[in-house]
């Protein structure tokens, strides 16, 4: 608070003018003190008109203008000569706080006393006690007294010192809160915040193949850092999700394992590939190894509908991160022009798993009888390209009223190692057929390699020596784990044998 007493030569009433800027120093009873002062600033001359002093005026513009010392002025009017002559200041400030009445002469006896006589008051930065031109003396009489009595306990009191000196426990808390730096922040997943590897999260049904990607060796280290997603529900059932260290994923590179082997966990997934661009990432990659509606990507007749299209925009829709576009990594996908049902905002990434087979046959003991086969000419153009070191052998479906046969088109598997290339399986229907034409023509041995094994209703049984459902005729059936619940199933199994994905992905990754 800062108080000035700023009488006016020449007039008998004392100019008080009383800013309060903190109440922090102050008694409630030093506060009223004051107030009242100035409440009764005004007092009846000796011509009996009433003389008020307004505040004093500023000198220059803004909050730290300095006051001038204020003049008096008549109410209705300018004061006459005989009025300034009754108006003539006191000889000294005793006689002058005679002439005042009560109230006014026990606060000008408490501001001439703290002025002379009160120690300084230790306050905080914001708060400060100013007397400015105050008079030297104080009023003898025993209201005074008190006055200055009560004025200095309350300013000099220990328990306002203390309060003053220590600091605000609600204003300590209030910063606590406003700490939003990471190391304020609750840490369930660890991420190093320089690292320079991206950050995979992962479905929970992608779990393994993700601990996979992070144990590949890339240039002398580990590919990734694992972030962790918790998969809650809610009562009702939808997906109550929540994504664990968001700051440490600030400014990082960041991916997300995807598995759309059920339409029932892509809309849980899509929240979650929706929300990480938002969060402040470099760069966001959805990695999808397997696209599950690629095979309805064509319209044969009016009113069906291309689902490969919707599912396709509903990812073109991903938010742009701090890097741009999403890029979107998917293997095998059942055709190539499909990468045009996407939007500007993604840019699909297409892989291959045929190379992980082809360090496969490099390990076969008859690497060098093999002949690549393609149960039709699609397959036939899709990987074609793949192995142009090899033998094709080409079968091809006819119709046979309503029965679907598979033929030879072209080739010689008599006394060969035939393996069946293509892009996926479902039921195993035309895999096995293919087998058996091929076994009736004289090949040595039959195996078969997809990318993708979906096996609905658990079909991948009919492939295994007890299942007695004309499957049993392969020697090796290699897949990868983008489908991650046959993977699960078939692991061990014969004749089942997985490809993992792991390392292509580990090394797609790489920034």
């Amino acid at each position: 608070s800062v108080v000035r007493a700023a009488p006016a030569a020449g007039d008998r009433h004392l100019g008080v003018g009383v800013d309060i800027m903190t109440t922090a120093m102050l008694s409630r009873s030093a506060v009223a003190a004051l107030v009242s002062s100035r409440v009764s600033r005004g007092d009846r001359g000796a011509s009996g008109a009433r003389t008020t002093i307004p505040p004093p005026p500023r000198r220059g513009r803004g909050l730290g203008a300095r006051r001038l010392p204020a003049t008096p002025r008549a109410v209705g009017g300018v004061a006459s000569p005989e009025e300034g002559k009754q108006k003539a200041a006191p000889a000294d400030a005793t006689s002058k706080a005679k002439a005042l009445k009560p109230k006014s002469a026990v606060v000008a006896a408490a501001l001439a006393a703290v002025a002379a006589e009160a120690p300084v008051v230790d306050a905080p930065e914001d708060a400060a006690i100013a007397v400015v031109d105050a008079p030297s003396s104080s009023s003898s009489s025993s209201s005074n007294s008190r006055g200055v009595a009560s004025l200095r306990a309350s300013v000099n009191s220990p328990s306002r010192r203390a309060r003053a000196s220590s600091p605000n426990p609600l204003l300590s808390a209030d910063i606590a809160r406003r700490d939003v730096t990471t190391k304020a922040l609750p840490r369930l997943t660890r991420l190093e915040k320089n690292g320079r590897f991206p950050v995979l999260f992962y479905a929970p049904e992608m779990k393994a193949l993700a601990e996979k990607i992070v144990e590949e060796d890339i240039e002398g280290g580990t590919a990734v850092e694992l972030g962790s997603i918790d998969w809650r529900t809610f009562p009702d059932g939808f997906p109550n999700l929540f994504v664990n260290d968001a700051h440490g994923v600030r400014d990082r590179h960041v991916a997300f394992l995807a598995s759309f082997h059920s339409p029932e966990v892509i809309f849980e997934q899509i929240s979650v590939i929706y929300s990480l661009p938002k969060m402040f990432v470099a760069s966001f990659t959805l990695i999808l190894p397997f696209f599950p509606t690629g095979t309805s990507e064509r319209v044969e007749r009016e009113g069906e509908i291309a689902t490969a299209v919707t599912l396709a925009r509903i990812l073109s829709k991903i938010p742009l991160s701090r890097g741009g576009p999403c890029s979107t990594l998917i293997f095998d996908i059942h055709a190539l022009q499909e990468r045009f049902y996407f939007g500007d905002n993604i840019l699909p990434y297409f892989e291959s798993g045929i190379p992980l087979l082809l360090n496969r046959i490099a390990e076969l003991d008859d690497a060098d009888n093999i002949v690549i086969a393609y149960p039709d000419e699609g397959a036939r153009k899709r990987f074609g390209v793949f192995f142009k070191s090899y033998e094709e052998v080409v079968c091809t479906k006819v119709r046979d009223g309503e029965k679907r046969l598979v033929k030879l088109k072209e080739g010689e598997p008599a006394g060969r190692h035939v393996i069946i290339v293509d892009d996926l399986v479902q039921s195993g229907g035309t895999l096995i057929e293919c087998q058996k034409l091929l076994s009736r023509l004289g090949a040595m041995k039959v195996s078969a390699y997809v990318t993708h094994g979906v096996f609905p209703n658990a079909s991948w049984k009919r492939f295994t020596a007890s299942s007695g459902a004309g499957g049993q005729g392969f020697y090796k059936f290699w897949l990868t784990d983008s489908c991650p619940g046959t993977a699960e199933n078939v692991s061990g199994v014969a004749p089942f044998e997985i490809l993992s994905l792991a390392r292509p992905i580990a090394e797609a990754l790489q920034v």
